[in-house]
């Protein structure tokens, strides 16, 4: 049964991520080489974050989850997400929506299931979570604005990786006071979040003051202030992380400013969506992917340069672009770029560990 469906779902995501990619290009105005006429394309421009958060990252959460617990059944999450994803792409938007939901629903009762196992603070915002991604689909099946919607999608990303990173540092001293802020801090922003829906201005304002105070959060109290000073893997994933809640603090920002009416709503998206979001997948995968797709990784100094080029594109995007359409468009085209190069990174790993590894093998077997 692995040998069908761990494929299946590696297509699925990978079609989510492409035609996402794809999408979000073409909405500024980037012609795809050989798909400029497709169909297709346009419905992913008309559906980039619906593509980006629920077909692409969703499902892959869900898989990384459905593992956890090692239910068959909670895979029915992340294929129903991805299901919806390519629902999206044959401009079947109302079954894509209905869907999403089902997904999201799932996930709830899967993250239900950790709860019960395990009680903890991080289990519980990990559920909370679940619950904005819920809500945001929700909202996406009722033809809600990006205003209302967006917050609680994102959010749904932002709550996973707070948790996730509140679980590595359960082990370092803290004030009894820094788990409290931490709570506050996710808390503003849900209230952000639902007060989006009802008054842009007010709730962009506090969504993006909660996002920058979590940054400061995670900067002073996270785990990864140490092990940047480690070595190899560690280091990385470190550097990965504290770059990402650079543009954490930089999204919150941009976000409070596009709620007053500053032309920084690229800004406020992609800062969080490729700066903080992508660069956590970047330093998770080599974690991650050997549990998820079967596939063991050799790392290397070579993760670096999709790292890199990721941090150089935005900053290119986000600034001088933020005056120059061109330069904007330039630097989104290098995000896809730092992408591409990431996934053939990933794929570079795979293989390098394979040979070394099997030829050791049969080293030892002689």
């Amino acid at each position: 049964m692995a040998l069908i469906v761990r494929p299946l779902f590696l297509v699925l995501v990978a079609l989510s991520l492409v035609s996402g990619i794809a999408g979000g290009l073409l909405r500024l105005g980037l012609a795809v080489p050989a798909t400029a006429e497709a169909t297709w394309l346009g419905y992913a421009a008309a559906s980039h974050a619906a593509l980006m958060i629920s077909g692409f990252l969703g499902t892959v959460i869900g898989i990384e989850r459905a593992l956890a617990i090692k239910r068959r059944a909670a895979f029915l999450a992340p294929l129903a997400s991805a299901l919806g994803g390519l629902c999206l792409l044959t401009g079947r938007k109302a079954p894509a929506a209905e869907l999403m939901v089902v997904a999201a629903a799932l996930f709830v009762a899967v993250n239900v299931v950790v709860v019960r196992r395990q009680m903890a603070a991080h289990t519980l915002l990990l559920l909370i979570a679940a619950m904005a991604w819920l809500f945001g689909s929700v909202l996406f099946a009722a033809g809600a604005g990006a205003a209302a919607l967006l917050p609680w999608w994102f959010g749904f990303l932002v709550l996973t990786i707070a948790a996730e990173r509140l679980e590595m540092t359960r082990l370092m001293r803290r004030r009894p006071a820094a788990r409290l802020l931490l709570y506050l801090v996710l808390a503003a922003m849900l209230v952000g979040a639902v007060v989006s829906a009802f008054s842009p201005t007010v709730g962009g304002s506090v969504y993006g003051a909660s996002m920058v105070l979590l940054a400061a959060w995670l900067g002073v109290f996270d785990i990864a202030r140490r092990t940047m000073f480690a070595q190899g893997l560690s280091r990385y994933m470190a550097i990965c992380l504290l770059g990402g809640y650079i543009w954490l603090a930089v999204a919150g920002v941009a976000w409070a400013g596009a709620a007053w009416g500053l032309p920084w709503r690229d800004a406020a998206l992609h800062a969080l969506g490729l700066g903080f979001v992508f660069c956590m997948v970047m330093g998770h995968a080599p974690v991650i992917l050997p549990a998820v797709a079967g596939v063991k990784l050799q790392f290397g100094a070579f993760f670096y340069a999709p790292l890199v080029l990721m941090h150089v594109s935005l900053a290119l995007r986000l600034g001088w672009g933020g005056f120059d359409t061109a330069a904007r468009a330039y630097g989104a085209m290098l995000n896809a770029a730092a992408v591409a190069l990431f996934a053939a990174t990933v794929a570079g790993a795979a293989v390098t560990w394979h040979l070394n590894h099997g030829a050791r093998s049969a080293r030892e077997g002689n």
